[in-house]
């Protein structure tokens, strides 16, 4: 039983298991919104270019840029990250009108990179939190409420009602 014990508080001292931890060992946690999923799997709001080099110090090997593009908050990351070594994907998601074609495209690009490390963020992590929970649950066939902690976290998308119309056209169609 004392061995047991003992066993257990130095896994829990040295983090073994906790996605939170190790990111915090590269700096993630500076990144606004940043929400660990597991061990291959992140989302996040805006990256800044110097973030770049975290993000790959962790191992993440794919960024997914779910925002429209703004000179002055990501007008320099895709140049950024393939000067980093890494695959960078953008598909532009309008706050306003999402649709079923932006998150088919995510659903492609999440699967062709199944035995990769990544990181998907957007402006805020709504739309990178949304899109990942619908992944997770329609292509991954995850718990629907255990992938909706992660989403919970950034936000509610009934808050939003387009983003709440998206959410359940997504689900209506399978």
């Amino acid at each position: 039983m004392r061995t047991t014990f003992f066993a257990v508080c130095a896994l829990l001292a040295v983090g073994a298991g906790d996605v939170d931890g190790q990111a915090d060992n590269y700096g993630l946690g500076q990144i606004p919104a940043y929400v660990p999923i597991s061990e291959s799997l992140a989302t996040s709001g805006q990256v800044a270019v110097d973030q770049i080099a975290d993000i790959k110090a962790a191992g993440f090997e794919v960024i997914v840029n779910l925002a429209t593009a703004r000179r002055a908050q990501n007008g320099e990351e895709g140049f950024a990250v393939a000067e980093a070594g890494l695959t960078y994907v953008n598909i532009p998601v309008d706050w306003e009108e999402p649709t079923l074609r932006d998150l088919d495209m995510f659903f492609s690009v999440m699967n062709a990179n199944q035995d990769r490390k990544v990181f998907v963020h957007c402006f805020a992590n709504m739309r990178a939190s949304l899109f990942t929970y619908l992944y997770r649950i329609l292509e991954l066939n995850a718990d629907p409420a255990e992938a909706r902690i992660a989403m919970d976290a950034v936000w509610d998308p009934s808050s939003q009602e387009q983003w709440a119309e998206f959410m359940q056209r997504a689900i209506d169609r399978r």
